[in-house]
């Protein structure tokens, strides 16, 4: 067997798979269908469709591209069993159910951004910035019923700088990671592969930090932590989602989204939530026990700015915190 005549089915949505799929197929790996997400209904009235990244790469390289509602739905079953893949690739993709990841003969592997077994979940790029690790990474493993638990193929580690946000990890985490999904898929072609039980790799007094799905309410900043925590915080949420918080300004609430941050350490801390500027070039914002310079914020509906040009436009109320 060889990488002309292993076929294979990929499986995902957003542009943090597009480079996994662009390797396979920039490489001469014979890919039979891509599997991704419905169309999503765009506009105002929802009547514009908007395919996924991936499938907007698919349809330009000519693939066969298969878009289910449910994965247990019998005509995509069928479909997807009609393509006779040796081998299937998930990267970002939804769970799958075990009909789907069990059909081919040399089983269903996953791309996973995070040193599995921590981080285990639907956001493992988000919750290690936040959670100020120096280190992450990206995993191979294959699917078994349990999510994200399968027995380890390969891992590579990539360093996190404390200046990194999550959009500059997901950014690296994508282009090692579709350079590790080749080098796993030449490992079954010749071979060598080798596993590893997720259970044996868990140290003996090493805790498992989990990566659940962020919603809104997640993002929500907490003043009342030490600023470190709230500088890694808005790191781990910048660009997107986004951390947000309450402006109180003459008698206004209004949410504010918080991109970019220092920590400021000129000046003993004030009470959680308090907000101190110049007017002019610098906002800060004091938490548990120290400030916040805010360097790039966002109000609703409007484009993101450097803090200096906000205040060209914006004025704070002598009494004007954050909560």
């Amino acid at each position: 067997m060889n990488k002309e005549n292993l076929r294979i089915v990929f499986m995902g949505t957003p542009d943090f798979a597009v480079e996994s799929l662009r390797a396979l197929v920039d490489g001469g790996y014979q890919v039979v269908g891509v599997v991704t997400m419905p169309d999503k209904p765009m506009g105002r009235h929802g009547s514009v469709l908007q395919p996924s990244p991936v499938k907007k790469f698919a349809v330009e390289r000519g693939l066969k591209v298969l878009q289910p509602v449910k994965l247990k739905d019998e005509e995509f079953l069928k479909e997807l069993e009609s393509l006779e893949a040796d081998l299937q690739i998930v990267v970002a993709f939804r769970m799958l159910p075990e009909v789907v990841w069990d059909m081919p003969h040399l089983g269903t592997f996953n791309l996973h951004a995070s040193l599995l077994p921590q981080y285990r979940g639907a956001a493992p790029i988000n919750w290690a910035v936040i959670n100020g690790e120096k280190e992450t990474g990206v995993t191979t493993f294959f699917l078994q019923h349990e999510i994200d638990t399968g027995e380890v193929i390969k891992q590579v580690r990539v360093p996190i700088a404390d200046t990194d946000d999550v959009g500059i990890v997901h950014d690296k985490l994508m282009t090692v990671g579709a350079a590790l999904v080749t080098e796993t898929v030449d490992k079954i072609i010749d071979g060598s592969l080798t596993t590893i039980e997720q259970d044996l790799m868990i140290g003996e007094d090493e805790t498992l930090k989990p990566a659940p799905k962020i919603f809104r309410e997640t993002c929500r900043i907490n003043w009342n932590a030490p600023a470190k925590k709230v500088y890694d915080f808005v790191r781990g949420l910048s660009p997107y989602p986004a951390a947000w918080t309450v402006l109180h300004n003459n008698d206004k609430l209004m949410d504010v989204k918080i991109l970019q941050t220092s920590i400021d350490k000129s000046e003993k801390p004030g009470k959680p939530g308090e907000v101190r500027t110049d007017g002019k070039k610098w906002v800060k914002v004091a938490a548990s026990d120290g400030w916040l310079q805010i360097l790039s914020l966002q109000l609703a509906g409007k484009k993101r700015m450097a803090v200096d040009e906000f205040l060209r436009g914006f004025k704070f109320g002598e009494k004007a915190a954050v909560e």
